[in-house]
C-alpha cells in the first residue's frame, strides 16, 4: 500500500548527532553548506513520491518503505559507483550518508535489500507497460525545481552524445544463436511437445559452450552448425506456441534475422550483409544495438544529454538526457531533446549549440519555425567548390571558387515538383538542389560565427565525461534500455547536485567576503558613535554568515 514519508523525522535525545558529537564535529555535521545537509535539501527532499504511487496498491497490504529514501540511495551509489552491498553498508554505518538520504537518528531503519531490488523491479515493469520510465519524470521534477530556485534560465543550451556498451559479452553470429537456443531449452526440456530424438538432439549440439564450438572449429565446420541450429529452431517454433516460454520472442527474432526460408521450405543462413546493425546483439539484452562510429564499436545505447549554457550564469544544469539504441543517429535526438528541455527550463529557448552531427534540413526548419538559433560547429561532408547567394529577384548566382568566375545557371523544375539549378561545367551538366544551397549557407553562418559563440559549445564535453565518469571503457553494469535511461537520470541528478553545492559554496565565500569588507570599513565608525548600531549589524551579519558561527569564526579577524 502506496504510504508518503513525512518530510522531517524526530529526533532522538539519546541517538541523534547532537547526543553523538561535540565541539567542531558537530559544527561540521550541523554546517548547512556540507555535503550530506545539501544533498537532503536539494535532492532528497525535492524527490516528490506521489509521482511512484502507481507502483503501489492504494488501499491494501503492507505501506511502502519511503520512496525518498530508495531513489536517494540509488543516487549516492553512482555518485561514487558503489555496488549494492557498499550502498548498504554506508547507509547503515555512515551518519554522513544517513544524514545525506534523511535518516536524522542512528537508529533509523534502513529498508532492506528486497525492498531496494523490488523497488527498481517494479519501475522497471511500469515503464515496459505504460512507456514511462519515473525516473525520468522524477528527474525533471527535481531539476525544474532547482532551475527555479537558482534562476536557471534555459534561455541557451547545449547537446552532446555519448555511446555506452551495455553488460553483455561480444557474441559471433553462431555463439549469440547457440546461446538463445541454450537459454529456450533449457525451459523447455521437460516439456512433452519435445520427442526423444529432438531432445537427444539438442542435447549433443548444446552441451559444449558456444565459444568452445568457435575456437576448436573450422569455419567450415561452424557454418555446418549454424545451419543445423536454425533448422532446429524452425522446428521448435512451430511446435511450441509463444506463450509457453519467455524467451520464445527472442529465439523467434534472431531466427528471422539470422535465416530466412527459402522457396523449397529449406533453412538458409543470411549472408553477414543481410542483418542489420539493429538486430539482436545478445539474448540476455535483446533492447541494444551495434554501431561504429569513428571506429568506437559498440553495441549498446547512444545517450543524448541537454544542459543550459545561459549567458553570465555560475550555474548551468542539465535539463534531460535521452537513452536510445545505439544506431539512433545525433540528428533523430535535437527536436525532441529541445522540447523535453523546455519543459524544465524556465524560459523559452532561444539557441541551440551542437556539432555537426545534428544537423540535417529538418532540425535547421524546426529550429527555424520555433525561433531557435541553432548554432554548430561543422557540418559532415566535404567544402563545395561553389558559393551560392540569392539576388532580391529570387535569381540564383553561383560563384566557381577554383575558376575564380560566376557561372550562369538555369532553374529546373522537374514533375514531380522539385526544383534544380543547372550549370555547365567541361564535361558534362551538373545540378543543384535547394538542399546543396541549405548546406552552403550553413557553413557559412558558421564561419561567420564569433568563435566565444561557438566555443560556448565545448564544456558540454565536460558533462559527457562525469556522466560515464565510473566507466572509462564505455560500457555500464547494466542491461535494457530502461535501466540504462535509470542509470542516466540517476547520474545526471548526482552531476546537477555537484553544481549547485558548489555554487553554494562560492555565495558564501561571497558573504564571507561582504561581511569581513562591511565589518571593517563600519565597525570602527560605529563602536565609537553608536553601540547599538554595532550590536544590530554584528547579529545580522551572523544570523546570515555559514554555519551560524560567530564572524570572527568564520572570516578571522577580531572586533576589537
Amino acid at each position: 500500500m502506496f504510504k508518503k514519508s513525512p518530510k522531517s523525522g524526530q529526533l532522538n535525545i539519546f541517538t541523534s548527532p547532537k547526543s553523538l558529537f561535540s565541539g567542531n564535529s558537530l559544527k561540521m555535521y550541523e554546517d548547512e553548506v556540507a555535503w550530506h545537509n545539501q544533498f537532503r535539501k536539494q535532492v532528497t527532499m525535492r524527490i516528490d513520491e506521489n509521482l511512484f504511487r502507481p507502483l503501489y496498491c492504494q488501499d491494501n497490504g503492507t505501506p511502502n518503505a519511503p520512496v525518498r529514501i530508495l531513489v536517494a540511495m540509488m543516487v549516492l551509489k553512482e555518485a561514487e559507483g558503489l555496488s549494492d552491498q557498499k550502498i548498504f553498508e554506508n547507509c547503515r554505518f555512515n551518519l554522513l550518508v544517513r544524514s545525506a538520504i534523511g535518516l536524522h537518528n542512528a537508529d533509523d531503519p534502513v529498508p532492506t535489500e528486497s525492498t531496494y531490488y523490488l523497488f527498481r523491479k517494479r519501475i522497471t515493469d511500469y515503464a515496459k507497460e505504460k512507456d514511462e520510465n519515473l525516473f525520468e519524470t522524477a528527474f525533471a521534477q527535481i531539476t525544474k525545481d532547482q532551475c527555479a530556485e537558482f534562476e536557471v534560465s534555459g534561455k541557451r543550451i547545449r547537446m552532446d552524445s555519448k555511446l555506452m556498451g551495455s553488460n553483455i559479452a561480444w557474441l559471433s553470429r553462431y555463439e549469440l544463436v547457440h546461446e538463445t537456443l541454450r537459454l529456450f531449452y533449457n525451459q523447455a526440456k521437460n516439456s512433452v511437445k519435445l520427442d526423444k530424438a529432438t531432445r537427444e538432439l539438442l542435447e549433443k549440439l548444446l552441451k559444449p559452450e558456444g565459444n568452445k564450438v568457435v575456437y576448436t572449429s573450422t569455419s567450415e565446420e561452424v557454418k555446418s552448425r549454424l545451419q543445423e541450429l536454425g533448422r532446429l529452431i524452425y522446428k521448435l517454433l512451430h511446435r511450441f506456441p509463444d506463450t509457453e516460454n519467455t524467451h520464445y520472442q527472442t529465439m523467434k527474432r534472431v531466427f528471422n534475422e539470422q535465416y530466412r526460408v527459402d522457396k523449397k521450405k529449406m533453412v538458409v543462413a543470411r549472408e553477414k550483409e543481410e542483418i542489420s546493425a539493429k538486430s539482436v546483439q545478445s539474448p540476455y539484452d535483446t533492447d541494444c544495438h551495434y554501431r561504429n562510429k569513428d571506429d568506437q564499436k559498440v553495441k549498446g545505447y547512444s545517450i543524448n544529454v541537454t544542459e543550459s549554457c545561459d549567458d553570465n550564469k555560475p550555474l548551468n544544469l542539465i535539463g534531460h538526457v535521452d537513452v536510445r539504441k545505439a544506431s539512433t543517429s545525433d540528428v533523430d535526438f535535437l527536436q525532441r531533446d529541445i522540447e523535453k528541455a523546455q519543459e524544465v527550463f524556465p524560459d523559452k529557448i532561444e539557441a541551440v549549440h551542437a556539432d555537426g552531427a545534428y544537423h540535417n534540413p529538418d532540425n535547421q526548419q524546426y529550429c527555424k519555425d520555433n525561433e531557435i538559433d541553432l548554432y554548430l560547429h561543422a557540418i559532415q561532408g566535404a567544402k563545395s567548390r561553389y558559393q551560392f547567394n540569392f539576388s532580391e529577384n529570387e535569381e540564383l548566382s553561383i560563384f566557381d571558387t577554383i575558376a575564380n568566375e560566376i557561372i550562369g545557371s538555369k532553374k529546373i523544375i522537374s514533375k514531380d515538383g522539385t526544383v534544380k539549378w543547372r550549370i555547365k561545367t567541361d564535361k558534362a551538366y551538373r545540378y543543384f538542389t535547394q538542399k546543396d544551397i541549405d548546406g552552403y549557407l550553413v557553413r557559412k553562418q558558421i564561419a561567420e560565427t564569433p568563435i566565444e559563440t561557438l566555443q560556448l559549445r565545448n564544456n558540454v564535453e565536460a558533462t559527457i565525461f562525469q556522466l560515464g565518469y565510473h566507466y572509462p571503457n564505455a560500457k555500464s553494469r547494466y542491461r535494457g534500455e530502461i535501466k540504462h535511461q535509470m542509470w542516466a537520470n540517476i547520474r545526471c541528478l548526482w552531476v546537477n547536485f555537484v553544481r549547485i553545492l558548489k555554487y553554494i559554496k562560492q555565495l558564501c565565500q561571497r558573504t564571507v567576503f561582504f561581511a569581513k569588507f562591511s565589518v571593517k570599513s563600519l565597525f570602527p565608525v560605529c563602536r565609537r558613535g553608536n553601540s547599538e548600531l554595532y550590536f544590530a549589524i554584528n547579529s545580522i551579519l551572523t544570523a546570515i554568515l555559514p554555519n551560524n558561527q560567530s564572524i570572527s569564526e568564520n572570516i578571522q579577524f577580531s572586533l576589537g
